[in-house]
């Protein structure tokens, strides 16, 4: 079998690239375990939320998911977070599973509330929203335009 130096050439060439592309990709992800203080919350819905999804606050990360349970008693998801040592949340504030686009992953988006009283560590989120699913969203869409038909009938 004849070799082709042009081949060869083009290989080492994809070779680089890829390695190259590996060295950004990795300076740009963030995956590592973030230090802070814990925090707990329940949903009834979870929608596929995998522990080291990230918890953000108007879109910039803040902590991660560490822990994700059943509870025995009640049948909700139990999750575990960590919140970064420099961010304390108020006592309303509230969190809610979305995506982070129509193919992204989830992730926990907290709205921090208006609250003076700050949530103590190792405590527990007690407003949670559980996870909309598109169809789920379909759903209550229909149903809110349909509701104005039959009234008029």
């Amino acid at each position: 079998m004849k070799k082709n130096p042009v081949e060869a050439v083009l290989g080492f060439a994809v070779l680089i690239f890829a390695g190259v592309f590996l060295f950004f990709a990795a300076g740009h992800v963030d995956v590592r375990p973030v230090d802070g203080y814990k925090l707990r919350a329940s949903f009834s819905k979870i929608g596929g939320l995998e522990m080291g999804a990230d918890v953000r606050i108007n879109g910039i990360k803040v902590g991660s998911v560490t822990k994700i349970q059943l509870a025995p008693e009640t049948y909700m998801a139990e999750l575990e977070m960590t919140i970064k040592n420099s961010v304390r949340l108020p006592e309303d504030t509230v969190a809610s599973i979305v995506d982070s686009g129509i193919m992204g992953d989830k992730y926990v988006r907290l709205d921090v509330g208006k609250s003076m009283k700050k949530i103590p560590a190792n405590s527990r989120l007690n407003q949670t929203k559980p996870y909309k699913s598109l169809e789920d969203n379909v759903r209550e869409f229909i149903f809110l335009s349909t509701k104005d038909d039959v009234k008029e009938k």
